[in-house]
């Protein structure tokens, strides 16, 4: 490794410029990566309801109803009015309404009520539109403009356009604050007003490039969109402050810097390495999600810690040396305190505390796995924002309503029949539109319009639109899925496709559900592994895992005693992110602890080993849990808001967990990992 080193330090400002081109670069490339907000987009390609969409769009070309339009206080002309203005907007290839199921010229109170409710009461009137995937943020804007503040849209295209448009703000917004918290800690923590430009500005470098970089994938999700940038600058952070304070240490031993500079990377590129690569095997372990967000977040933060780690060997060595004469001219008395007596403190209530700890361990983690939880899009904006506050509306109005599109194969009208009486005799189906409905099983249906005809039915299958008064999700919208999936499938075996927004969350249920188990499991063992390997010793692995895992269980029991719902895919993120970002935590305590008992005792090195790692922990770990409380506040996203503020307080946990109660196990097992007496 020194040979190496000894080039990098030869050759520091060919690399420098070499980055800043290739940071430059990446900012150019930023622009063209597209940011996908539609969750069910990155359900598994052979789930049963994306398969149902191929098809559909293959026979029928269009797409299924995603938005729901309430215009308060119209008359039945001004109703179809607006029917008309919206239909004529650009990507709006259907809108539905009452006069497409019964004639709007017979006076409503002689039609059925059921069938006018659904449409039309105390002079509103509901549109179910269809909008296409590629006009979403451009036609949503234009149905708001059109129909005014005052009136109402709700449905999953609605809540692709808000989450594309607030997000992009609130993202410039959150990351503003993140980078001027982040150098307040770091002023705080380092011991020079200059080094504080030098790690952002090697981090910033980092950043920018796996940013750009991202093209490589094309697209990337909502979630990579918000929370990767920042994950990757509060994560990678403590590297380049690792590297910074080796430099310092060895220019009290040796005055050459570039000497110093060499040995600074020999001696810390095995704690760095080590430190980063199980980072990356917590996000790697990401990929492993048939949810595709999963794999979409892993690539993107495993990249970027990779990236952060080239930086700090490659490029912040020739930034160090640039710049260590004005970090030495700027060096100031430290203004955090030794935490000499803070270690004297851990070292007399460890004991208790791990009693404490061992007694939380299987409750909190039942209580874990216990959360209750949302696995779609429905609940993303809640009451307060614009779009919480429409679906309120509409719901108080017309209830709650999805529309499922079931494709059969034409030839058996009398199967479709019986198939349709069936779906119209469950409790939750408001109605049933098809062919066969209309029409009846011996009437042609070559006599009917000929767009009513291609919306129902194509070269191989009929379509019943089904409307449902049932949420996006939830254990009653799952039942009625089962019990139309058998209604289906006893009638037409294997030949049938349902899709719907309902469906596919129910399908995102399942798909995520089985991820749970494969990804923890896989995540926990690869992390055993590495620490097997790197500290060759069986009992340090299973006492790391077990702090920061408990650390994990004890923050995920908060919902449960809340009684607040988990976005299911925020656990599954949490789970893999806080054990890949704070396991460094655990890893540099046990490290320092192993050094100290070379010439000191269990208690002394417990005392000795806190009061050294302390500022290393709280420089990484409070610019994590501010970076993490800043995306659960800022954010309107439900999703991003509730991962930050798992990432928060989960990063708070594996503090605790590490500086209370990791010294009290060290101090217990000692003998079983210490292989000298002192």
């Amino acid at each position: 490794m020194g040979h190496f080193f000894d080039k990098v330090i030869r050759h520091r400002k060919v690399i420098m410029i070499c980055f800043i081109l290739l940071a430059a670069a990446c900012v150019y490339c930023r622009q063209f990566i597209s940011v996908n907000y539609d969750m069910n987009d990155y359900l598994p390609e052979d789930s049963a309801s994306t398969v149902a969409l191929d098809v559909m769009e293959e026979e029928f070309g269009g797409a299924i109803p995603n938005a729901r339009v309430m215009v308060r206080d119209v008359s039945i002309s001004q109703a179809l009015d607006y029917k008309e203005k919206l239909q004529d907007i650009e990507g709006v290839s259907a809108v539905n309404w009452l006069d497409d199921t019964i004639p709007v010229t017979v006076p409503l109170d002689m039609m059925p009520q059921s069938t006018v409710e659904t449409y039309y009461q105390d002079g509103n009137a509901l549109f179910s539109v269809t909008i296409e995937e590629h006009f979403i943020n451009s036609a949503v804007p234009e149905i708001r403009e059109l129909i005014g503040d005052e009136n109402c849209m709700t449905g999953a295209a609605v809540s692709t356009a808000v989450a594309t448009s607030s997000t992009v703000s609130e993202i410039s917004k959150i990351a503003v604050f993140a980078i001027l918290i982040i150098f307040v800690i770091l002023l705080l923590t380092t011991d020079s007003w200059c080094e504080p430009f030098v790690v952002l500005a090697g981090l910033g470098i980092a950043v920018a490039i796996n940013a750009g970089t991202n093209l490589i994938f094309g697209e990337i999700s909502f979630v990579t969109n918000a929370a990767g940038n920042i994950l990757q600058l509060a994560v990678s952070l403590d590297y380049s402050v690792f590297l910074i304070h080796s430099f310092e240490e060895w220019r009290k031993e040796d005055p050459n810097a570039e000497l110093a500079m060499k040995h600074a990377l020999v001696k810390s590129t095995s704690s760095i390495l080590s430190s980063g690569l199980t980072t990356v095997i917590g996000f790697l372990a990401l990929c492993l999600m048939r949810f595709r967000i999963g794999p979409d977040l892993g690539l993107a933060l495993a990249k970027g810690i990779g990236i952060s780690l080239l930086t700090v060997f490659l490029l912040m060595p020739g930034l160090i040396l640039s710049t260590y004469r004005w970090m030495e001219k700027t060096r100031h008395k430290p203004l955090m305190p030794s935490f000499r007596r803070f270690g004297g403190v851990v070292c007399r209530t460890m004991l208790p505390l791990v009693c404490v700890f061992l007694l939380l361990v299987i409750p909190s983690y039942i209580l874990s796995v216990n959360n209750h939880y949302y696995y779609g899009s429905s609940h993303i904006f809640a009451q307060g924002t614009q779009y919480g506050d429409d679906t309120a509306a509409i719901e108080e109005e017309f209830g709650q309503s999805d529309t499922y599109v079931l494709m059969v194969p034409r030839g058996d009208e009398a199967a479709e029949r019986a198939l349709q009486d069936e779906l119209e005799s469950m409790e939750q189906v408001t109605s049933v539109t098809s062919l066969t409905g209309f029409v009846g099983a011996a009437i042609p249906t070559d006599i009917f319009p000929e767009a009513l005809s291609d919306q129902l039915q194509s070269e191989h299958y009929r379509r019943m639109l089904i409307s449902v008064d049932a949420d996006y999700e939830g254990e009653e919208t799952y039942a009625l899925i089962e019990a139309i999936r058998a209604a289906a499938q006893d009638v037409y075996p294997d030949g049938w496709y349902l899709a719907g927004n309902g469906v596919s969350t129910y399908d995102l249920m399942d798909t995520v559900t089985e991820d749970m188990t494969k990804v923890n499991l896989i995540a926990i063992g690869a992390v055993f592994v590495v620490l097997l390997l790197t500290m060759r010793s069986l009992v340090l692995p299973v006492i790391l895992v077990l702090t920061i895992e408990t650390a994990i269980w004890i923050n995920l029991s908060f919902p449960w005693i809340a009684n607040k719902p988990l976005f299911y895919i925020a656990y599954l993120i949490i789970s893999s992110v806080q054990l890949g970002a704070t396991v460094d935590y655990a890893i540099l305590f046990t490290e320092r602890y192993q050094e100290n008992r070379i010439s000191l005792g269990r208690r002394e090195s417990i005392v000795e080993t806190v009061s050294s790692v302390t500022v290393s922990i709280l420089t990484s770990g409070t610019a994590l849990t501010v970076v993490g409380f800043l995306l659960g506040k800022l954010s309107t996203h439900g999703l991003l808001s509730q991962l930050g503020y798992l990432l928060g307080r989960g990063t708070l946990c594996s503090m605790v967990c590490v500086l209370f109660v990791l010294p009290g196990l060290l101090y217990l097992t000692d003998k079983l990992f210490i292989k000298h007496k002192t």
